[in-house]
C-alpha cells in the first residue's frame, strides 16, 4: 500500500513538472506555431489576390493601350484618306475651273470674231441682193437687213413664228451670233403670245446655223437658220 502511494505521488509530481515544464511552452510553441501558418497562409491569399489584380490592371493597361493605339493608326488614316481626297477635289475644281475658263475664253474669242464678221459676211449679201434687184441699199436699210439676217425679225416680228401653233412651258433660241438685247426683247414678246407669260426662254449660240434662229419648244423645232435654207436650196438643185 505504501508502495503504491508513492507511485501516485511520484506521478503526480512528474505531472505538475511537465505540466510546468513542458506541456505549457509545448502548448504555447504550437499554438504560436498554429498563428505563424494562419498568418502566413492569410498573407499568401493576400499576395495572390494582389498578384491576380496586378495582372488584371496590366491586361486592362494593355487594353487601353492597344485600343489607343488602334485609334491613333485609325485617325491618322482617316486624316490622312480625308487629306488626299481634298487634295483629289481641290485639284479637280482647279482642272474644272481651268476648262470652263479655257472655254470661256475661246467662246468669246469665237463671239467677237463672228461679231466682227457679222457686218461683212451681211454686207457681202447686201450687194449681192442689191446686184440682183437692182439698186443701192442706204446705211440704215443695210443695218435692218444685217439685224434681220442674224436675229430672224423683220419690221418688229418674229418670221418663222409668223402661223405656228406652238405649246409648251419653256423655249430654247439658237442663233449663230449672240443677239441684241432689243432683239431678244422682241422674239420673247412673240414667244409670250404663243406660249403666255410663265414660259422660260433662253437663248443659246451656234455659229454652225450660220444666220437667222432656231427655235425649240419641247420636240417641236421650227427652223428658220440660213443653214437650213442653203439645205433646202441644195436639195432643190439636186
Amino acid at each position: 500500500m505504501g508502495y503504491l502511494l508513492v507511485q501516485v505521488f511520484s506521478f503526480l509530481v512528474m505531472f505538475v513538472v511537465l505540466r510546468a515544464w513542458v506541456y505549457g511552452p509545448l502548448l504555447d510553441l504550437l499554438a504560436s506555431r498554429r498563428e505563424k501558418i494562419s498568418k502566413s497562409l492569410e498573407d499568401a491569399r493576400k499576395a495572390e489576390e494582389l498578384r491576380e489584380h496586378t495582372e488584371a490592371e496590366a491586361s486592362k493597361i494593355l487594353a487601353d493601350a492597344r485600343a489607343e493605339r488602334a485609334k491613333i493608326v485609325a485617325d491618322a488614316t482617316y486624316q490622312a484618306e480625308k487629306r488626299a481626297a481634298d487634295i483629289i477635289r481641290a485639284a479637280e475644281k482647279e482642272r474644272e475651273e481651268l476648262l470652263t475658263a479655257a472655254n470661256q475664253e475661246a467662246e468669246s474669242k469665237v463671239q467677237g470674231a463672228l461679231e466682227e464678221l457679222r457686218p461683212q459676211i451681211a454686207a457681202i449679201a447686201i450687194a449681192a441682193a442689191g446686184r440682183i434687184v437692182h439698186e443701192t441699199l442706204d446705211d440704215a436699210r443695210q443695218h435692218a437687213l444685217i439685224d434681220q439676217f442674224f436675229s430672224g425679225v423683220r419690221e418688229g416680228k418674229v418670221t418663222i413664228l409668223e402661223g405656228e401653233a406652238l405649246s409648251g412651258a419653256a423655249a430654247v433660241v439658237t442663233s449663230a451670233i449672240t443677239l441684241k438685247d432689243s432683239e431678244k426683247d422682241k422674239i420673247k414678246k412673240a414667244l409670250a403670245e404663243k406660249l403666255g407669260g410663265a414660259a422660260k426662254i433662253s437663248f443659246r449660240v451656234d455659229p454652225a446655223i450660220l444666220g437667222g434662229i432656231v427655235i425649240r419648244v419641247g420636240d417641236r423645232e421650227v427652223n428658220g437658220s440660213a443653214r437650213q435654207t442653203l439645205t433646202q436650196l441644195q436639195d432643190s438643185l439636186r
